[in-house]
């Protein structure tokens, strides 16, 4: 079923490849759940003729073509390789099977480390023949400069909630989408798997208010929530400090989420909701592993229950509201 919201972007796309001007080095960036991976399978097939739909679909399945490669993190590791960019490199670098030019995604271009990113420099400056890059990143925050001066970038947003909707009713009817897509920031492809997880994200819920009302132990509620995927739990913890923020600063009683109630945010500084969002942020941005899950979040879960109050030393990050 074709990302309806991607369309413009479809249209752009195309047009330039009729004009031959194409950039050989693309990073796609926004949030997760728009149709990043979507959209650069679809690249992909429209660039080596393995597809000519219009649009980006969901669901899609990757492509096997002797002239793509699709560079992703090694399961037994927390982060993307030198060897494995230089491996890409080399294999670009040889003449297209069938004549279309060399393909290659890399994704998350955020999981690169800084020797794997410094070697990928000269590629994306001067690429070898006919070739194109597709960089996905969920978090920009991590990938060097120099990799975003030699890319085009292309950032996705969430569509309005009335498209959003409307796409879910249409890719499986009868399904209350609402809160689902609520929790997922507007991100309709998130809220597909938000949906399987009502119940989940409500308990948090409870849980992070009885936090800030002192009715509960935020040493409890972090042993509990270690149980869970920790890239679940900060990203929705990261989604209900943004709204949070929001709401306090415009005002805006409906953008605050049900985890926090007026009477809570009334006691909290909005420039302290900001540097606890950067704090969590600053912690997605981390590779799994390489922290200790449970002790993170009874830090982010005292902070709460404390008010935040132990924040306001701290300057307010440039561009905390951004990705």
């Amino acid at each position: 079923m074709e990302l309806t919201w991607l369309s413009a972007f479809a249209k752009t796309w195309l047009e330039g490849v009729q004009q031959a001007r194409v950039p050989h080095a693309v990073l796609l960036a926004g949030p997760p759940g728009v149709g990043k991976r979507a959209a650069a399978t679809w690249m992909v097939a429209q660039k080596l003729g393995l597809s000519d739909a219009p649009c980006p679909v969901y669901p899609f399945e990757r492509p096997v073509h002797a002239d793509l490669r699709w560079l992703e993190q090694p399961e037994d590791k927390h982060s993307i390789l030198i060897d494995q960019v230089r491996g890409l490199v080399a294999d670009l670098s040889l003449t297209s099977y069938e004549g279309r030019g060399k393909a290659a995604v890399i994704e998350p271009a955020n999981a690169m480390n800084n020797n794997a990113a410094n070697s990928l420099l000269k590629t994306l400056e001067e690429p070898p023949g006919d070739a194109l890059l597709v960089l996905i990143a969920d978090r920009t925050g991590k990938l060097p400069a120099t990799i975003f001066s030699r890319c085009r970038r292309i950032n996705f947003h969430t569509p309005a909630e009335a498209e959003g909707l409307a796409w879910l009713d249409k890719f499986q009817p009868g399904t209350a989408w609402a809160d689902a897509l609520r929790i997922a920031g507007n991100a309709p492809l998130a809220a597909l798997q938000a949906a399987e997880r009502l119940d989940t994200t409500a308990s948090m819920a409870r849980d992070f208010k009885a936090l800030a009302l002192g009715q509960a132990s935020p040493v409890d509620i972090a042993q509990n929530w270690a149980k869970l995927e920790p890239v679940f739990v900060l990203e929705w913890l990261s989604r209900e400090v943004l709204r949070a923020a929001k709401a306090s600063i415009a005002g805006a009683a409906a953008l605050r989420g049900p985890s926090i109630g007026d009477s809570v945010l009334q006691r909290i500084d909005s420039r302290n909701l900001i540097c606890y969002l950067d704090t969590i942020n600053r912690l997605r941005g981390q590779q799994g592993g390489s922290y200790n899950v449970q002790l993170a979040l009874e830090g982010l879960l005292i902070d709460w229950a404390t008010g935040l109050r132990e924040l306001s030393r701290r300057q307010i990050p440039a561009g905390a509201f951004g990705n």
